[in-house]
């Protein structure tokens, strides 16, 4: 499948998720268990997932998935990487900043990434040499090029953190000209639109980036790990407007 039609795909399948997840949001009688890991999952999580594997199934047969809830399908020339509510534990408590992340693989390489959050209206997508957008229009990283006026946002859970990334994160925090700790996806999609100019995530899995590092790639950023390397999936996350990411890095690394 060529880049813009699995892009036109992956909007499609966000449509279908945006439905779900919104029909269930804020309501009364969510079922919500605790996995393995202790953390939530709802209904939703797997209503949503089961529906995107069917639509999948359906459109593009042949193509395998892998879903944070339901598991990797192994190895495929296509591959669709799906978080069907990236930020759970804010949907399951009325918080808005929650989205669907949709990653499409083609030859082991990410050449699509959709992120829609439908309570907060908005959707950020790319393709591959097609560009970045947020709701169509195209958006680009800034032009900042100093720390002293870079927007730093970082996920703040400190049980996944090294015993002095902390210490790390506020020495470079101190160095930026204003800190916010948003986490998820909210912060990368808004290093992507210019908003921000850092996002920092000590942890994380292939489901929760998958679908965010193309949109960086394209809007003109750099993604890293947070020791500045670049795997095929990477078990930390670090994106920036390109300009200002070596010194990022330099300041979080070991």
């Amino acid at each position: 499948m060529h880049t813009a039609a699995a892009l036109g795909l992956a909007l499609e399948l966000a449509d279908a998720a945006d439905a779900l997840t919104m029909a269930r949001f804020r309501a009364a009688d969510l079922v919500v268990d605790t996995k393995p890991d202790l953390t939530p999952v709802s209904e939703a999580d797997h209503a949503t997932e089961v529906r995107l594997r069917d639509l999948i199934a359906d459109r593009a047969p042949g193509h395998l998935v892998a879903g944070e809830e339901f598991g990797d399908d192994g190895d495929a020339e296509c591959r669709w990487i799906v978080d069907p509510i990236d930020g759970t534990k804010n949907y399951v408590r009325g918080v808005p900043i929650w989205a669907t992340l949709l990653g499409f693989e083609r030859a082991g390489e990410l050449v699509v990434g959709v992120v829609s959050a439908p309570a907060l209206g908005t959707r950020w997508w790319a393709g591959q040499d097609l560009g970045a957008f947020r709701d169509g229009t195209p958006i680009r990283v800034s032009a900042v090029h100093e720390l002293a006026d870079a927007h730093l946002s970082y996920a703040s859970d400190r049980q996944y953190m090294d015993d002095h990334l902390p210490d790390r994160l506020t020495a470079l925090s101190d160095r930026c000209w204003r800190t916010r700790a948003l986490g998820d996806f909210w912060q990368h999609v808004l290093v992507a639109d210019g908003s921000f100019d850092i996002g920092v995530d000590p942890v994380v899995a292939y489901w929760d980036v998958a679908a965010l590092l193309p949109i960086i790639t394209e809007a003109g950023g750099r993604w890293s790990t947070l020791d500045g390397a670049t795997p095929a999936e990477p078990l930390s996350l670090v994106t920036t407007n390109g300009q200002i990411h070596d010194l990022v890095v330099a300041a979080l690394r070991k």
